[in-house]
């Protein structure tokens, strides 16, 4: 394998897509061109990016500077695109009044982010009290903004740790445009750090720190406990238990850790009950593919039937959605055991999360987040990335102009909004597509032709040959072909049998 330390690829060179758009600066690198020395450059790729990702972020302070003050005249947040979480719950979780969270008042998030809220919240709210003239909502909005920049520009670093052979993969996730627009919408950055930081420790097989991230990332916002599911997954299909079971215990053990200050207290347990309490009970939420299905404009009417009976009966619209869920995430580990390779983690996190949103009643504007840098581990192309994220730019436009026509301002006819979101589900859709095909067809994946095993895989990598797993599959196999007809004769299947099994020099499946 090359050095990783001397050896980047150019994205000109490998994707389709750049080095069509680099026909406008005059094509893309050559394969003999002269690349300086390491050390040798002041600008390198890495620098670059990271010059990047500041100027993203202090872009997208910008961007949300015409609400920061506060005064929101005439729906200003909305017709400037503005609007934040950050500052309209300073005033609405009481953190203006001094209110503890949690303690004093029932916060709507899990507890990292309600304690996150606090420790920035309260000292501002102290700071006013003994000085005058302190605009607290502004302030408390930009420390927030000056902290959560740094879990973002956190995050990409660690990309470009966890991709040296590959750093202009992680411009992609820092000139991401649905990151200008919706960094600090709400506090989703802090999961979206800490979820990077599960993926970089497990990659530098440290089991017991990614369990702690990975614990403190389900305390900030709870998606990322689904990302339990890839490791053990990937356990079963390599046989490699241990580092997994450390860091999914650690993590739930790092979880209770974080809640137990809140939930031991008497007084204090239903408010911290409220997010779950919250979301069992909320309804189809804007932009969802429910919201879609109660909407769209049929000659006979509006709405698809059995969607909006669901609207009216919460309890088996959650049984649905859960369902729908379960199956997904089946099928996922499925395509994880029989593909031709063990599937690289990222592309297993991307996915079950992905599945999460195209299936949940609710996808705020701002849960973007979440996917931009697992879709940059998992499938480093830029052309249907790009496709993605303008669909994404389309329904953050389409959802103001929403606002504003709920609010009696008329911009946008209904069908405007419903094609956005249609856009949005299907380019997240079509992600899932190709990250599957990528695992079936592992030379398809421009990641394995960097790295010879999965740069984030950790603990999985380094396999010697054939896993347990292979076992029960070819039993199950063997029955499947049995009612298709038996296509193999019983004598092949019992050499492929003991083969796999080591009795005929079976060779690596995972290499």
């Amino acid at each position: 394998m090359a050095d990783e330390s001397t050896t980047v690829v150019n994205p000109t060179q490998e994707d389709v897509f750049v080095r069509g758009l680099s026909e406008v600066v005059g094509g893309p690198l050559g394969e003999h061109a002269a690349r300086p020395r390491r050390g040798a450059k002041l600008l390198t790729p890495a620098r670059v990016v990271m010059v990047l990702a500041v100027l993203v972020f202090c872009l997208h302070w910008v961007q949300k500077s015409p609400c920061q003050d506060g005064s929101w005249q005439n729906f200003s947040q909305y017709r400037n695109f503005c609007y934040t979480d950050v500052l309209a719950l300073y005033y609405a979780e009481h953190l203006s009044d001094g209110a503890v969270p949690y303690y004093d008042w029932p916060v709507e998030y899990p507890v990292l982010t309600g304690a996150f809220m606090g420790v920035l919240g309260l000292p501002v709210h102290d700071l006013a009290m003994h000085s005058g003239g302190l605009n607290q909502g502004e302030a408390f909005y930009n420390l927030n903004a000056l902290v959560l920049s740094a879990f973002g520009i956190a995050a990409i670093a660690v990309v470009l740790a966890l991709r040296r052979r590959r750093p202009w993969d992680a411009a992609m996730f820092a000139l991401a445009p649905a990151l200008v627009v919706t960094a600090t919408v709400n506090w989703d950055l802090l999961a979206v750090g800490l979820t990077v930081f599960f993926v970089y420790a497990w990659a530098r097989r440290r089991p017991v720190l990614a369990g702690v991230m990975l614990g403190l990332a389900v305390a900030a916002k709870f998606y990322p406990f689904l990302f339990a599911g890839p490791l053990l997954v990937l356990a079963l299909r390599t046989g490699r238990w241990r580092a997994a079971l450390i860091t999914v215990g650690t993590a739930a053990a790092t979880w209770l850790a974080v809640n137990a200050p809140v939930f031991l207290v008497p007084s204090a347990q239903g408010n911290w009950a409220r997010f779950f309490v919250l979301s069992n009970t909320r309804g189809i939420d804007w932009g969802t593919l429910w919201y879609m299905g109660t909407h769209v404009e049929f000659p006979w009417g509006t709405g698809i039937g059995v969607i909006n009976d669901l609207g009216n009966n919460i309890d088996a619209l959650n049984y649905l959605i859960y369902g729908l869920l379960l199956l997904c995430c089946i099928g996922v580990a499925w395509v994880a055991l029989t593909a031709p390779r063990a599937p690289r983690l990222s592309q297993l996190l991307f996915l079950v999360v992905a599945i999460f949103l195209l299936t949940s009643k609710v996808w705020s504007q701002q849960f973007v987040l979440w996917l931009i840098p697992l879709a940059v581990l998992a499938r480093p192309r830029w052309g249907a990335y790009l496709a993605w994220q303008v669909a994404e730019i389309g329904y953050f436009l389409a959802f103001y102009a929403q606002m504003l026509n709920v609010n009696g301002r008329f911009v946008i006819p209904e069908g405007t909004f419903l094609t956005a979101a249609a856009l949005r589900w299907v380019t997240v859709a079509v992600m899932v597509y190709f990250v599957v095909r990528d695992i079936r067809h592992p030379q398809l994946d421009v990641v394995r032709r960097t790295y010879d095993e999965d740069p984030d895989g950790g603990d999985f990598n380094g396999l010697p040959g054939p896993h347990r797993y292979e076992t029960l599959l070819v039993r199950f196999e063997e029955w499947y072909n049995e009612l298709r007809g038996g296509w193999r004769s019983r004598p092949e299947r019992e050499d492929d049998r003991l083969a796999r099994e080591g009795a005929l020099d079976p060779q690596p499946v995972d290499g």
